[in-house]
């Protein structure tokens, strides 16, 4: 289970996740992420309560990333250490800007 906040001021949403994304939960984030992100240059996601991402996360996690670095950023804040393992094991750590 995943639940998703978001948080918009002007160009900047702030989008908080609580929970697992999977491959079950990842489409709704790709969703959330995909209305949302129309005139967003600044883009925070929040991990502090997420529990674990598999591979398919990864993979809406990178699309994103490569969506909004064409008109803004995408930062990444309060990640704990399993989450950071698995950024780490799969280079993403070079790509995501992670706070």
């Amino acid at each position: 289970m995943l639940n998703i906040t978001t948080k918009r001021e002007g160009e900047n949403l702030l989008v908080r996740l609580d929970g697992q994304l999977d491959r079950l939960t990842a489409p709704q984030l790709y969703d959330t992420l995909t209305a949302n992100l129309d005139g967003v240059k600044n883009l925070t996601l929040d991990f502090e309560k997420l529990d674990y991402t598999s591979s398919a996360g990864l993979r809406v996690l990178l699309a994103t990333e490569k969506e909004i670095g064409k008109k803004g950023r995408m930062e990444i804040i309060h990640v704990n250490e399993m989450i950071m393992d698995a950024f780490e094991v799969t280079g993403l750590v070079d790509i995501f800007n992670i706070v």
